[in-house]
């Protein structure tokens, strides 16, 4: 008998030219009970969907939720620099708790570990009255590089609707080992983020941006232990598929590559099953 399976949804990154309605409707094709939108951009100038201001869009999107069943998980993303300011996000909070989201995903850009442990905390503060954690992901070119980096301002934060995001291949690209996962309090994971990445690390830090954001490798094709990861982290934990991919995707096309990437995602956790 197949094990349960934990929530699986998808990432706004494996079908970045997909606006909401239109993803909402790719992950029930594809089989995802979820989905995860960008409503601000990575960087700036990058592709997102701010439905904050664009209210016919964000019916659209609501009603394709109610005829699909397909529910939102994740917002992407707040960013945060010196000049961070919650009260700049309460639309952003607001539209999340429209949507029926459970997390913010969070980058730290602010180089002052006092005044981002300070800014994490408001974020935190900020978006709980709207049901929504702030979940905070390390990445190797920003302030918060590694996850010792988010554990450290995590605890010094205190806030109880806290998070960090582990994303597989931040979590190798970073150094990050199984010995890492241990410990982590139960209250801090909401999520994480599954995809595959060669053995070779890129070198430079425009070489780990294209490779995160370009270039992904379905969960299996790559070099990164991810049994052994799943095998580390709650058995429930819900699975984001975030798993980028600018030359491969247009041969096989969005759907298709959304469904192996489903595929491959589910095959990673069953495996964990097995193994632990």
């Amino acid at each position: 008998m197949r094990p349960t399976l934990p929530p699986f949804s998808l990432s706004q990154l494996t079908a970045l030219d997909h606006n909401p309605p239109q993803l909402v409707d790719l992950a029930a094709r594809c089989g995802y009970s979820h989905a995860g939108i960008r409503l601000l951009p990575a960087a700036p100038g990058g592709t997102a969907y701010p439905l904050m201001d664009d209210e016919a869009l964000l019916r659209e999107t609501l009603a394709h939720i109610a005829d699909t069943g397909v529910k939102i998980f994740d917002l992407e993303m707040i960013r945060l620099n010196a000049d961070f300011d919650p009260a700049h996000y309460t639309r952003f909070f607001e539209v999340g708790q429209r949507l029926g989201a459970q997390c913010i995903l969070v980058a730290c850009d602010d180089a002052d570990r006092t005044r981002v442990i300070d800014s994490y905390a408001r974020l935190c503060e900020a978006a709980k009255p709207y049901g929504l954690s702030g979940d905070l992901e390390f990445m190797p070119w920003t302030t918060a590089p590694r996850i010792h980096d988010a554990i450290e301002i995590l605890s010094a934060a205190g806030q109880d609707n806290a998070g960090i995001l582990i994303d597989a291949l931040h979590f190798d690209r970073s150094g990050g080992t199984l010995t890492d996962l241990d410990g982590l309090p139960r209250q801090w994971l909401h999520y994480a983020q599954m995809c595959d990445g060669p053995a070779e690390r890129p070198t430079t830090t425009e070489g780990l941006i294209h490779a995160a954001r370009c270039e992904r490798l379905l969960p299996g094709e790559g070099a990164i232990d991810l049994a052994s990861m799943w095998t580390s982290l709650p058995a429930d934990l819900p699975v984001g598929v975030e798993i980028p991919n600018d030359a491969r995707v247009p041969l096989v096309g969005v759907e298709t590559w959304a469904r192996r990437a489903l595929e491959a995602a589910k095959a990673v956790v069953i495996q964990a099953r097995t193994v632990a």
